[in-house]
């Protein structure tokens, strides 16, 4: 049957470049994957303490983390920045401090940047909390889908395949359903498509959302 692989990592060198930029020794390589994971953590939980109360969506596309002797860059694509904005230095200084507190760097700079993204709902990421958002709240599966889909619509994307897995609507057996819309030529590299799995906690249950959207073709 079908395999199916990481349609990010498939890509890599052709659409895909990678999140993270650096060198390390292979002795040292696996200390520095886990500070990535570390600053991924750290960002993404200031930006849930720190959230509205209103919307659910954190709106963080991806963070990419390059890094040189002495220097430690993380940029943040956001679809909503306004959530850090709003007193934006003074924000961002307190996410650097807590990020250089949680790796206790003591002789790299840590430096961070925020980039606004055009049109947040062609990522997969900020889409995929739009709809555990709607989970959430025990909005029916199919209406999230398909309003989901309805916004990568406007946002100009090619196509969409979105996946739900689990405990659907609190059911005792579990199942996976699936919608696509448009194209999504998974086999063909030079699509660029971006992809995300999100785990989301719902009362009755863990449930996994899958999300390949088709941006375009080279």
């Amino acid at each position: 049957m079908g395999q199916k692989i990481n349609p990010l990592g498939f890509r890599l060198g052709a659409t895909q470049g990678h999140h993270s930029v650096w060198f390390a020794q292979p002795k040292n390589y696996s200390e520095d994957l886990q500070e990535d994971q570390k600053i991924r953590d750290c960002i993404k939980n200031y930006v849930q303490k720190n959230l509205k109360i209103s919307s659910n969506v954190e709106g963080i596309a991806r963070i990419e983390i390059q890094k040189r002797i002495d220097l430690i860059q993380v940029i943040i694509y956001m679809g909503f920045p306004k959530l850090l904005i709003e007193e934006r230095t003074r924000k961002i200084e307190e996410l650097q401090f807590n990020v250089q507190k949680e790796l206790n760097c003591v002789n790299r700079k840590l430096n961070i940047a925020i980039t606004k993204i055009v049109n947040p709902y062609s990522h997969p990421n900020i889409l995929a909390e739009f709809i555990a958002g709607q989970l959430k709240n025990r909005v029916s599966f199919r209406k999230a889908m398909k309003k989901a889909i309805e916004l990568t619509e406007q946002a100009g994307t090619k196509g969409i395949q979105v996946q739900i897995a689990g405990r659907i609507d609190g059911k005792e057996i579990a199942r996976v359903e699936w919608i696509r819309e448009g194209r999504v030529p998974l086999q063909t590299i030079r699509a660029k498509i971006d992809y995300c799995s999100y785990a989301v906690r719902t009362i009755y249950g863990v449930l996994g959302i899958k999300i390949w959207i088709f941006v375009d073709e080279e």
